[in-house]
């Protein structure tokens, strides 16, 4: 009887790996277990366990299936290391959490040697805003998001992604080796159940990547996607993650204590990822994710 529910189990989680882009979204619930997915391979060793329970050679067969389709997606990422070389830019993004009363020190450690800053979750004046007004001569904050820049910033926009009101923003940064347009951005949140809000405003992020005609795009921010989730396929491609480029590891941001998922994220075109990863952010239940940059 347990070699039979072994070999059923293995089977159901190689399938729902393997093919998790086939099923519908079913309201919303399958982009969150898609944001799960890099667990799943937990399931692997209990599934050893009760094949050497149950004695039976095809129970082990089996559970091995689950474990090959799981290297497969995601074996590379596990093993790759950064490529590392000279970089023309420093990048973050962190939310930095609206009642983080600790969040000017959060930014004092995390943006020291850093080009760009962007943060979400801002207080107007708070504590995170005021220390980086102290560790960079240009900014462009939108109400709770913000970009903070060691070079001069122009053509600065609000924006709105589907909300109903600006929670992003668009700047060009004028590097020593060229322009790059920013983006910055924190995108309606998902839940079991409630993702329709999230897809709009990742589609309308889209639609701002494909209009613009930029040489170089830096989209950084609390996207409230996934890496694994569905929904990231809309902007990657056009745009390159940074993390899955040059990260070490998952680079999990959310929850800080213990990370389980990806939603903060770097994306780029034009450039080329040398380094990424992640920081911790003191007192906020996120972790910042960072990156370095070569311009092409």
């Amino acid at each position: 009887m347990l070699s039979r529910v072994v070999i059923v189990v293995s089977a159901l989680v190689a399938v729902a790996l393997a093919g998790h882009q086939l099923f519908p979204a079913m309201g919303g619930f399958t982009p969150i277990w898609e944001s799960m997915l890099p667990w799943v391979g937990l399931t692997v060793p209990v599934l050893l366990l009760g094949a050497a329970l149950s004695r039976s050679k095809g129970a082990a067969v089996a559970a091995l299936v689950p474990g090959l389709v799981w290297a497969l997606m995601f074996g590379s990422t596990m093993l790759q290391s950064p490529p590392g070389g000279a970089s023309d830019l420093k990048v973050a993004t962190v939310n930095v959490g609206v009642t983080n009363s600790a969040s000017g020190e959060a930014m004092r450690k995390i943006a020291e040697g850093l080009d760009l800053v962007a943060a979400q979750e801002l207080t107007p004046g708070g504590p995170a805003a005021k220390q980086l007004d102290r560790m960079f001569p240009h900014k462009y904050p939108v109400g709770t998001v913000g970009l903070w820049s060691r070079y001069p910033l122009s053509k600065q926009q609000k924006l709105d992604v589907g909300m109903g009101w600006p929670r992003a923003l668009r700047a060009v940064a004028d590097t020593p080796k060229g322009k790059v347009t920013v983006y910055v951005m924190h995108l309606a949140s998902a839940r079991p159940g409630h993702t329709a809000f999230r897809d709009k405003s990742l589609a309308h992020a889209r639609s701002l990547v494909d209009k613009d005609s930029s040489k170089r795009i830096l989209l950084m921010g609390d996207l409230n996607t996934a890496t694994t989730d569905r929904g990231m396929s809309g902007l990657t491609p056009p745009l390159r993650d940074a993390q899955r480029e040059a990260g070490d590891g998952f680079g999990f941001t959310w929850p800080s204590s213990f990370p389980i998922t990806r939603p903060d994220h770097i994306l780029y075109k034009g450039m080329t990822a040398t380094k990424a990863g992640v920081a911790p952010a003191v007192g906020s239940d996120h972790r910042a994710a960072l990156a370095s940059l070569k311009l092409s």
